[in-house]
């Protein structure tokens, strides 16, 4: 009995250090906003900023939003403003994609919630400079304000090769 219950606990033991010996942590930054009263109002720009210490690494840049069933459009146009150390302030127009007529809502839901993450880089990206870097974004749909919208935010994450 001791001897299977110590070779038991043995193979607990290997397979622990195997599957921690084994995860990669990718580093990451994300931060969403709330959307107050869950109507995005044009006035309403949520302001991101974080810290860039690492300027040798690949970077993936997505937009993160989260809508609720009853939103009314299969998509969501942004003005997303970033201004990165020592560079000037830059726009870039986005039109998220949030759902198709084939799939529906696309992302990945729970209840009546939707959560959407996409790439706005169209490749791995790399900071020039360490400092802060912030990002805007604004809704620029025809509805002001814009029912049905819980959160907005960028998440960053670095490339692992």
């Amino acid at each position: 009995m001791k001897k299977g219950i110590s070779l038991f606990t043995a193979c607990i033991v290997s397979s622990l250090l195997f599957l921690l010996g084994s995860c990669k942590t990718a580093d990451t930054f994300e931060r969403n906003i709330t959307i107050p009263s869950h109507e995005w109002d044009r006035a309403f720009r949520p302001e991101i900023s974080f810290d860039i210490t690492d300027t040798a690494s690949l970077y993936n840049i997505y937009i993160t939003l989260r809508h609720t069933h009853a939103y009314r459009y299969s998509n969501i146009w942004l003005n997303v403003q970033f201004q990165l150390p020592g560079d000037t302030l830059n726009s870039q127009r986005v039109n998220l994609l949030l759902a198709t007529n084939e799939k529906g809502w696309l992302g990945t839901g729970m209840d009546d919630i939707w959560e959407l993450r996409q790439l706005i880089t169209p490749q791995p990206f790399r900071f020039n400079r360490r400092g802060k870097a912030t990002f805007t974004l604004e809704q620029i749909m025809r509805d002001n304000p814009l029912p049905d919208i819980l959160n907005a935010g960028i998440r960053v994450e670095k490339v692992i090769r």
